[in-house]
C-alpha cells in the first residue's frame, strides 16, 4: 500500500494514514483504506482496529488542489467512494478507535465520526466540520453521524459555525470521548480497543442495534445529498474559494 501503514499486535490492528504532511484524501487513498479495512474485517486474528495518522494531521480532508483538475463525473465517483467508506466504517463488524494524533478537518473529521470511539491529543490539534467557511456543504451521512454523537442542537452549532475545536472543547460537545497526550495516545487507544473487543458478539449486537437504523437512513438520503454537494462545489463562489486553498 502506498499511503496506508498496517501493523498488528495482540489482536489489535493499527491502520496509519501516511500521505504527505496533511494526509489529504484522494481516490487512491480512499480505495487503499477501504481495501485495508475489508481485509481486516475478514481476518479472524484481528479483534479491533485503531485508525490514526502520521505527523501533525490525522487528515486535512479532501485533497482540494488535486480535485480542481477532476471532471465533475470523476469527482462524483470519488465522493461516492468516500461516503461509502465512512458508511462502511460506521457499521464495521469490529471496534474501530480513532486515535486523533493531530488536526481532523472536514473529510478527516467525517472519518473520525464513523469510528466507535475517538481519542484526541490535547494542544494545537483541532477537529472541525468547517465546510461552511469555504462555501461548501456536507453530506447526509456526515450530518447523521454527527447528530448520532452530539444531538441535533450541538450538530447545528458545529455545522453552522465551522469552528475549529480543541480536544477539550470537542470533548465537551461530545465529538470525541477522551483527551490524551501525544505520548499516551496509542496506549490509551489500545486500552479502549481491548475493552471494546472483550466480548465481540455482544459488542457487535449492541453496535448493530445502535447504528444500523442510522446507517439505513444515511443510505437513503446520501445520493441526493451528494448531488447537492457537487452542485455547490462547482458553483462560482465556492469554486473561487477552493482555488484559494493551498495544502503542502
Amino acid at each position: 500500500m502506498d499511503f496506508v501503514r498496517l501493523s498488528r499486535n495482540d489482536g489489535i490492528a493499527e491502520v496509519r494514514l501516511a500521505r504527505g504532511k496533511v494526509n489529504a484524501l484522494n481516490q487512491h487513498f480512499v480505495e487503499e483504506m477501504a481495501g485495508c479495512f475489508h481485509r481486516l474485517a475478514a481476518d479472524a486474528d484481528v479483534n479491533a482496529v485503531i485508525l490514526t495518522g502520521d505527523g501533525p494531521f490525522f487528515s486535512f480532508g479532501f485533497d482540494i488542489p488535486e480535485f480542481l483538475s477532476y471532471s465533475r463525473e470523476t469527482f462524483i465517483e470519488f465522493v461516492d467512494r468516500f461516503t461509502g467508506l465512512y458508511t462502511y466504517l460506521f457499521t464495521y463488524p469490529k471496534p474501530v478507535i480513532a486515535a486523533l494524533n493531530g488536526h481532523a478537518i472536514a473529510g478527516g473529521c467525517m472519518l473520525a465520526l464513523a469510528c466507535d470511539y475517538r481519542i484526541m491529543v490535547s494542544g494545537k490539534a483541532k477537529i472541525s466540520l468547517n465546510e461552511i467557511t469555504f462555501g461548501s456543504s456536507v453530506f447526509a451521512g456526515s450530518v447523521a453521524m454527527l447528530k448520532f454523537l452530539v444531538g441535533g442542537k450541538n450538530a447545528q452549532a458545529i455545522l453552522y459555525d465551522g469552528t475549529m475545536y480543541s480536544a477539550e472543547a470537542a470533548s465537551h460537545l461530545g465529538i470525541i470521548e477522551q483527551v490524551s497526550s501525544a505520548d499516551k495516545l496509542m496506549e490509551d487507544a489500545r486500552q479502549v480497543a481491548g475493552r471494546l473487543a472483550a466480548n465481540p458478539g455482544v459488542f457487535l449486537s449492541i453496535k448493530s442495534l445502535l447504528r444500523s437504523p442510522v446507517a439505513e437512513d444515511m443510505t437513503k438520503k446520501e445520493r441526493e445529498s451528494v448531488q447537492e454537494f457537487v452542485n455547490i462545489w462547482y458553483s462560482e463562489n465556492t469554486w473561487r474559494n477552493l482555488h484559494a486553498i493551498k495544502i503542502h
